[in-house]
């Protein structure tokens, strides 16, 4: 019950504060959330799905989130939400729904994550159309997320941006949460489908606004507010998509998605300024990435290995240059990222991408993906150990790859292809 008053609480205060404003702007007002019958029931065909995140509850409990809808980022997007009581063995169909009932508005880059109280937070973002300029942090959160039956509260603007990557509990108790505000609202937006264009009237796009944020919670949850913003690195960047990992030292290391390589930036004053982005030692490709420090102390990172590191050149799917989006790899560093010498593949096929990960309480590591959003549409799931890393490959007994976690069903046009 202490969490349902901040919960409920800022809602009430902005529905009478700006009752009009919500009114007028659909993106402000909160989406719903259902459980689906079947695939028929969900708001819209998944032509397209991915961009998943996995959650470890304390009994043991997985959570996966991942969104689509549609047939491409826009506003036909929704989130899933789906469970596994064997830890990631095996999967629910689709358990929970998050969906806004606006036609035009969208809910997308879901971020399960499970806080230092044991709460189940699912934050996810929402906008206008592919990109308002302005979107803003959502999150349902259920105090008993192991529960038989549980239950979520309701939803909860937190703020302005979209969050790519779970938030960071610093030593200090604070949580720091990775929120951006993208560059340009012109990318997916077609004058000439109404249904994927930015009429002017919702577009808060803000070019001094724009940036690397860092938002911070002092209390648990309860509040919410901007610590530091940091001016995007490069022009060509739009998408940072950036982590925090708070070094031995008390210095706070900041990884952002670039072009050819990790960027990174760091704040020892907790938080509040941060050096110029850079170029960082670690090789990468345009894409996300995941890192995490483990029980043991070492760090945890899932990047894609790029072609000069595999000898493999890019390939081509169906006529068009595939991106470096291949090669998903676990690396262990022990000593606080200097070097990563251990390494693990998870999954080496074209069209994986974006991890997200998680510990369960007996140790294991889960790391959840996506493969060929627009094809095979799969959220993927891979187990291993600490020891799988050292080792260099998956020994242990429960150790497995490419673990199904959900795939949508066949499309007609698929179906009728011989």
């Amino acid at each position: 019950m202490i969490l349902r008053i901040p919960i409920l609480l800022p809602l009430l205060l902005l529905a009478v504060a700006s009752s009009l404003a919500v009114a007028a702007d659909p993106a402000l007002e909160p989406a719903r959330a259902s459980r689906p019958t079947d695939e028929a029931s969900l708001p819209a065909p998944r032509d397209f799905q991915g961009i998943p995140g996995v959650a470890a509850t304390p009994g043991g409990r997985l959570w996966a989130a991942w969104y689509g809808g549609g047939d491409d980022e826009g506003p036909h997007n929704f989130v899933m939400i789906a469970r596994s009581e064997d830890g990631g063995r095996h999967w629910s169909d689709i358990d929970l729904v998050i969906e806004h009932p606006h036609p035009r508005v969208r809910t997308y880059d879901p971020v399960p994550w499970t806080d230092p109280l044991g709460r189940l937070w699912i934050f996810y973002a929402q906008c206008y159309a592919w990109w308002d300029g302005r979107a803003g942090v959502w999150a349902v959160v259920s105090e008993n997320p192991d529960a038989p039956a549980p239950t979520f509260s309701a939803p909860r603007r937190l703020c302005d941006g979209i969050m790519m990557n779970k938030p960071t509990v610093l030593a200090d108790g604070r949580w720091l949460l990775p929120v951006a505000m993208w560059r340009g609202v012109t990318k997916k937006d077609d004058p000439k489908r109404p249904d994927r264009h930015l009429p002017d009237e919702f577009n808060h796009y803000d070019a001094d606004r724009i940036g690397t944020l860092v938002v911070v919670t002092e209390d648990q949850g309860a509040t919410f507010s901007l610590l530091a913003s940091l001016p995007f690195p490069g022009a060509d960047i739009l998408y940072d998509e950036h982590m925090f990992v708070e070094r031995r030292d008390g210095v706070l290391w900041m990884l952002i998605r670039g072009r050819q390589e990790m960027l990174e930036s760091t704040s020892a004053d907790g938080g509040r300024t941060w050096t110029p982005a850079k170029p960082s030692a670690i090789p990468h490709i345009n894409a996300r990435f995941f890192i995490r420090r483990l029980a043991s102390g070492n760090l945890l990172l899932v990047r894609h290995r790029t072609p000069a590191e595999t000898g493999i050149p890019r390939a081509r799917i169906n006529g068009r240059l595939q991106t470096d989006r291949a090669h998903l790899t676990a690396f262990l560093s022990l000593d606080d990222g200097l070097t990563w010498p251990h390494r693990l593949l998870l999954d080496e096929r074209l069209e994986v991408s974006y991890p997200d990960g998680d510990k369960l309480p007996d140790g294991t590591l889960v790391i959840a993906y996506d493969r060929a959003r627009k094809a095979d549409r799969e959220i993927l799931l891979a187990r291993f150990s600490e020891n799988d890393l050292l080792a260099g490959e998956m020994i242990g007994p429960g150790s497995a790859a490419r673990i199904l976690v959900n795939r949508a069903p066949a499309r007609s046009a698929d179906a009728s292809q011989p």
